[in-house]
């Protein structure tokens, strides 16, 4: 049985394979868009519902908070994954 670190070295040398192709200066740009792009997207949900979670928690409205704390994961793991998708798209050009 393999240890861990012998199973991540595996996947380390799997990842460093030769049929692996570098990636362009303009891609390399469009990805840096795309991580800037989508990072303002996060944080502007990120201070939109922050403040409306303050703003339930300070009238008390407890149940109302966790429901916003609860979207604002869902809305930041899709932006991710979106991000992460557009990056993909980029690699595969």
């Amino acid at each position: 049985m393999k240890s861990a670190y012998e199973l991540a070295m595996e996947r380390l040398k799997s990842k460093d394979s030769p049929d692996r192709k570098e990636l362009t200066e303009e891609q390399k740009a469009k990805i840096a868009e795309v991580d800037k792009k989508f990072t303002a997207k996060a944080a502007e949900r990120q201070i939109f519902l922050n403040k409306q979670i303050a703003e339930a928690e300070i009238s008390g409205h407890y149940e109302e908070t966790e429901v916003l704390r609860k979207q604002l994961h869902s809305e930041l793991a899709v932006i991710e994954e979106e991000k992460e998708e557009s990056k993909k798209n980029i690699r595969n050009q």
